[in-house]
């Protein structure tokens, strides 16, 4: 509807904003239903007695009015919606003629007066960021300003009045978050070139947050368009089973609407993030002077020039020489490694020119990164990745301390969607007694558990509730446990955090030979993960709780439990560097544009977590065998291989990766040299017989029509 008039840069931030007010409109309303529900509950703490007031009327009047006081949102952390900004508000009045009073609450005033739906909607989001101090300067408040037909906002309006921010497993921020990645994606292919100022493409986000791994600590992005690096973080976090909580978010970014789409991104997650007083410029306005970050993770613009005006030769960024002003290429990364932790890691996509290019002392900067043995690991990517681009790119891993005495999380082992776990695609009516007992855990199609896990905890098993008693309020050897807790695709019975530990109650259900699989191969996804996972039956701990009790607590105090170490050590990698050759991964998914499988991301991340600690490579979580899981690292002729800092000098510090793994090994076919000649060469004389009488035939048709040749 906006295309027509707009083009992509335009109407991606009228899309964008429509969204958010849907989405902050729907879960007040939700919130809203819900007070409704408790002021009429005579068990609930906001119960309103009817026997209290006169009449019928002055009930509902209070209830009216209990509904507009803000604290009963905030409490929830939900956004307080003014009621201009509603999205019924929005839709009912769109289509009214300018001039028109409409009788609302307005600040002040009880009415308001209709000029344009373009202001209507300027004025909803002024109102919202004037009652939420957290989303001030964020929303891009621009609609009156549109040089479009006012009618096509009001169906634009109607349109996305038909997505449905709620949903009773699903919780809305997750389904909002699925519905901006996906416009965030459409809209840098419609955009073309200018797209990848604000959009990395998922694929690649993906690899660099699963090799990096940032569970915890301050994580940074010193260019970071629209925030990709940090959802795909906390989606990550999640997964995993860790906590939001540990992770604190900085960033910066020089253009001012996409600074607010990184801002909006957030908010949208419940994230909370630092991206300074304001957009500015990384080079001149650094607005985290003083951060020293754990993570760093960055797609600055590639061969950015004249990027220096106004930076001083003698800026204590440049440990490790004077960038050139041609190429900003070594001042993204000195100015990153400037802002990194002394334990702390990163990676930042670069052109492929900036492994081996020697102009403006660049090479001499490489030269002393090496020698600094600041380099963990190089990944040469393959071509057409970016939207916006089709320069060859790479990825730089770079590591404060290479030696050994940081540990690290476990390795990455995403859990397989819709696999391992209980099935939940019945409905609970529908289920059979021993599946009612069970509860039937994992394998759902989303990431939003947290409605399916009140559920679960609603209708425990006697068994569960039984267990619950004796775990909660850290009675059981002072530990805390959560019960029904989610982890990544799965919800397990009762996890504890600091111990690392998952205990499952399994009904009759888990006997049949399909369920025991399928259990197995969950057991095997969570322990990868570095869980310990204990599993007993219902009628087990029925019959004999504290010999149940008695295990757990074994397990806890045992080697393999509370004393052993839960984080897998990093091995010394002082003096090396892991180069991958990455470039024939990936598939066609268009045209135009690759992308990588879910698999060519594992198989590069674990090559990588087994280098760094000479462990075998995590299980592939989809089953195919491909990714060299239950073997340590080795080279593999084409693919990766381990240097020195020796070898790397003798290649005159060059850190294209294709230079060190060399060409892939072709397998001997069996077939004689000699005969493999004799027949390749009779195959080539029928072809050269076959190609002279189609130019005969060829010659014999035209010369047919009068054309001789």
């Amino acid at each position: 509807k906006l295309r027509s008039t707009l083009d992509a840069a335009q109407y991606k931030h009228a899309v964008l904003g429509l969204l958010f007010v849907k989405y902050v409109s729907d879960a007040f309303e939700i919130r809203r239903k819900e007070l409704i529900e408790q002021f009429q509950n005579p068990d609930h703490e906001y119960f309103l007695d009817p026997e209290d007031f006169g009449t019928d009327e002055e009930y509902r009047e209070e209830i009216a009015a209990e509904l507009e006081i803000r604290d009963y949102y905030t409490e929830k952390n939900v956004f307080w919606v003014p009621a201009l900004a509603r999205w019924n508000t929005l839709q009912n009045n769109a289509k009214l003629p300018p001039g028109t009073e409409i009788e609302i609450k307005n600040g002040q005033t009880n009415t308001y007066t209709m000029r344009s739906v373009g202001r209507l909607i300027d004025d909803a989001l002024e109102a919202i960021e004037k009652d939420n101090p957290k989303l001030k300067g964020i929303l891009n408040k621009q609609y009156g300003r549109l040089q479009i037909d006012q009618a096509k906002l009001g169906e634009l309006i109607d349109l996305i009045a038909t997505i449905p921010f709620c949903h009773k497993t699903m919780q809305a921020k997750d389904i909002l978050g699925h519905v901006y990645e996906y416009f965030l994606g459409q809209f840098a292919l419609a955009e073309g070139k200018k797209g990848g100022q604000f959009y990395t493409p998922k694929s690649i986000v993906t690899l660099i947050v699963e090799m990096l791994q940032p569970f915890q600590g301050r994580v940074y992005d010193p260019c970071m368009g629209s925030g990709g690096f940090f959802v795909q973080s906390e989606r990550f976090i999640k997964e995993r089973g860790y906590k939001l909580g540990d992770v604190s978010i900085y960033g910066q970014e020089y253009n001012h609407t996409t600074w607010q789409l990184a801002a909006m991104n957030m908010v949208i997650r419940g994230l909370d993030f630092n991206f300074g007083k304001e957009p500015a410029n990384t080079f001149t306005n650094d607005q985290h002077p003083d951060l020293r970050a754990d993570f760093i993770m960055a797609n600055p613009p590639f061969n950015m020039k004249e990027w220096d005006t106004g930076v001083g030769d003698d800026d204590p960024r440049w440990q490790y020489g004077r960038p050139p002003s041609g190429n900003a290429n070594f001042a993204w990364m000195q100015h990153m490694i400037y802002h990194l932790a002394p334990t702390g890691s990163m990676g930042l996509l670069l052109a492929n020119g900036a492994m081996s290019s020697n102009s403006g002392g660049e090479g001499e900067i490489r030269r002393r990164l090496i020698e600094n043995d600041l380099v963990e690991c190089m990944v040469a990517l393959p071509g057409q990745l970016f939207t916006n681009t089709q320069i060859p790119a790479c990825i730089w891993f770079l590591c404060r301390d290479k030696s050994g005495s940081k540990t690290k999380p476990s390795p990455p082992a995403p859990l397989p969607r819709g696999e391992g776990g209980n099935a939940t695609d019945q409905k609970w009516g529908e289920e059979t007694e021993d599946a009612k007992k069970d509860h039937y855990r994992g394998g759902f199609e989303f990431s939003g558990l947290l409605e399916e896990a009140r559920r679960l905890r609603e209708r425990q098993t006697p068994a569960e509730a039984m267990m619950w008693e004796l775990l909660r309020n850290q009675k059981f050897m002072g530990l805390k446990f959560r019960r029904q807790h989610q982890i990544g695709d799965y919800i397990v019975d009762f996890f504890c955090h600091s111990e690392r530990l998952a205990v499952e109650l399994d009904g009759g259900v888990h006997t049949t030979e399909d369920r025991r699989k399928k259990d197995q191969k969950r057991v095997k996804y969570l322990t990868s993960m570095g869980l310990q996972v204990l599993r007993f039956a219902n009628d087990e701990f029925l019959h004999a709780p504290q010999q149940v009790l008695k295990s757990i607590a074994d397990s806890i105090s045992s080697p393999s439990g509370r004393g052993r170490e839960r984080v897998n050590g990093l091995r010394d990698r002082r003096g090396e560097v892991l180069f991958l050759d990455a470039r024939n991964l990936g598939y066609m998914k268009d045209r135009v544009l690759r992308d990588f499988k879910r698999e060519d991301i594992d198989k590069i991340a674990g090559t990588f977590h087994a280098w760094q600690t000479q462990q075998e490579l995590p299980p592939s979580p989809f089953g195919r065998g491909d990714g060299g899981e239950g073997t340590k690292y080795e080279d593999v002729a084409g693919f990766c291989h381990s240097a020195t800092l020796d070898e790397i000098a003798k290649h005159d510090y060059v850190l294209t990766p294709g230079r060190y793994v060399g060409a892939p090994e072709e397998e001997d076919d069996g077939e004689p040299f000699a005969e493999k000649m004799a027949r390749l060469t009779a195959q080539l004389w029928e072809q050269f017989e076959q190609s002279a009488e189609l130019e005969d035939q060829i010659k014999r048709n035209l010369a047919g029509l009068g054309y001789e040749c």
